[in-house]
């Protein structure tokens, strides 16, 4: 099969493309015929690589995907050769007590494809049946592979861990990016007002066409969290979706209401950064953290993608070969949605 994979960290430069024995399905497996894959920044961070990062190599990224069932391992009774489907990238052992608790995002050997195990930057890729989710003929391969991760995520920490409700504020930091443009849309979905701060006016923009509310753009206002408190009659809002991190988090927990909520999947900005413990204590926060979801959440996200009540947003498609070049621009955070691989 064709693949893009690499040998040792770096920049784009060690992505290469170039032929790579296919995966066989084992019992219990699945391997599916990918025809699309879209990027995320965790694609970006295995590439550079971090301390404690053990990958076999080469490396296979890539955690979305979307194609037809090419092969099935023994015990898969549920799915047929030829099958539609999108792939649920949080993998987990199915035998834990998380798991069998239905927390199988908790599971104490978790892992997410093309992290720490190969992924769908190329034209096969094995992963659990458990997996994989039928794909109506009404929805295309490349909008499966970019809504998946990117609304899991959303669902799971807008809804499982913020419980958020109809009537509630939500401040979106953020107008352009997968997991922003996901949250936007079900925080709407479930009948919240939507704040979005941006960095230009064209991701304000589109955030707006997602149904934001109130838009505040950051080249201008510096001080947005200032901004939110006025807008809400000095009160605040009651969720925060903040996975900047360094440079935002401050803001962000002076832009909540007393007994806010601040959400986190992420730290595109950075890691690392100083806290007001005062704002936590004095307002009542909560600091809610999570990374991707449990199946359930995935089976109840996708089904309303695949109802059309919520959609990705798509920026540019590149064929598998130049991966390199996609990453880069993923890289330079000008993107206005996902970015796709065709295979």
């Amino acid at each position: 099969m064709k693949a893009i994979l690499f040998h040792s960290h770096g920049g784009p430069e060690v992505l290469q493309y170039t032929d790579f024995p296919a995966p066989e399905p084992t019992p219990g497996e699945v391997q599916v015929r990918l025809r699309a894959a879209a990027l995320n920044r965790a694609d970006l961070w295995v590439r550079e690589g971090w301390p404690g990062l053990k990958l076999e190599y080469p490396h296979i990224p890539g955690a979305d995907g979307a194609g037809e069932v090419s092969s099935l391992g023994e015990g898969v009774s549920d799915l047929k050769i030829g099958d539609r489907v999108v792939i649920n990238s949080s993998i987990s052992c199915g035998k834990c007590s998380h798991c069998l608790a239905g927390k199988d995002n908790l599971c104490s050997e978790w892992h997410l494809l093309g992290e720490t195990i190969r992924g769908t930057y190329a034209e096969y890729v094995v992963v659990p049946a458990v997996n994989l989710l039928p794909l109506p003929q009404s929805i295309d391969y490349e909008g499966a592979a970019a809504a998946s991760l990117v609304f899991h995520t959303a669902w799971h920490s807008l809804i499982t861990r913020g419980r958020l409700g109809e009537g509630e504020s939500v401040l979106v930091v953020g107008a352009s990016g997968g997991v922003n443009t996901a949250s936007i849309q079900v925080a709407k979905y479930v009948g919240a007002k939507v704040y979005v701060v941006g960095s230009s006016p064209e991701k304000l923009a589109l955030a707006e066409s997602l149904g934001a509310d109130e838009l505040i753009d950051r080249s201008k206002e510096e001080n947005w969290a200032k901004v939110v408190y006025l807008a809400t009659e000095r009160q605040g809002v009651d969720v925060v979706v903040d996975n900047v991190g360094a440079g935002t988090m401050p803001l962000s927990l002076r832009a909540a209401r007393k007994g806010g909520r601040i959400l986190t999947v992420g730290n595109t900005g950075g890691p690392k950064f100083e806290i007001d413990n005062r704002y936590i204590f004095g307002k009542h926060l909560s600091v809610l953290g999570s990374t991707m979801g449990t199946h359930t959440d995935y089976a109840t996200v996708m089904g309303l993608v695949f109802e059309g009540k919520l959609k990705p947003v798509l920026d540019r498609q590149f064929p598998l070969k130049e991966a390199a070049a996609a990453q880069e621009r993923l890289a330079t955070g000008q993107q206005m949605g996902k970015i796709t691989l065709g295979i």
